[in-house]
């Protein structure tokens, strides 16, 4: 699938991916922020998308940057509209006690882009039977 690109600054770089079989491609900063424990800041990755009309992108923290330095995206997972043509950028929070320095070019998350399905929300009075039932957080745990 081909995703068009446009750079919105001369520093930004293009969404890799990291391997053959990756199913996030990389997105990087353009710039250096520094983010003091406890804070968030708005990382700015110089780029804009045209997601195919039935996908969708979706934010999600690198690991390793979430591992190492305590930095994940604010909101857990980001959601680009296939319709959105406007940069994207980070909301990248510092969940450790240190003041953490983000890089020019570092990579700060990972796209996905996936197929998404838009429902039609019916009212009903009733919903069908299931052995799970209405057990959540942790009920089908052991």
């Amino acid at each position: 699938m081909k995703v068009n690109v446009k750079k919105l600054n001369g520093k930004a770089k293009l969404p890799t991916y990291g391997s053959e079989f990756s199913a996030g491609a990389d997105l990087y900063s353009c710039e250096e922020y520094a983010v003091e424990a406890g804070e968030t800041v708005f990382v700015h990755t110089g780029v804009a998308v045209e997601l195919p009309a039935g996908t969708v992108g979706l934010v999600y923290a690198r690991s390793g940057l979430a591992c190492k330095k305590d930095l994940a995206p604010a909101n857990k997972v980001g959601v680009i509209d296939c319709d959105y043509r406007g940069e994207i950028m980070v909301a990248i929070h510092n969940h450790g006690k240190e003041r953490r320095v983000i890089g020019e070019g570092e990579r700060v998350a990972q796209l996905v882009v996936a197929p998404y399905y838009v429902c039609e929300f019916c009212e009903t009075e009733t919903l069908s039977e299931t052995v799970r039932g209405a057990g959540g957080f942790g009920s089908t745990g052991r």
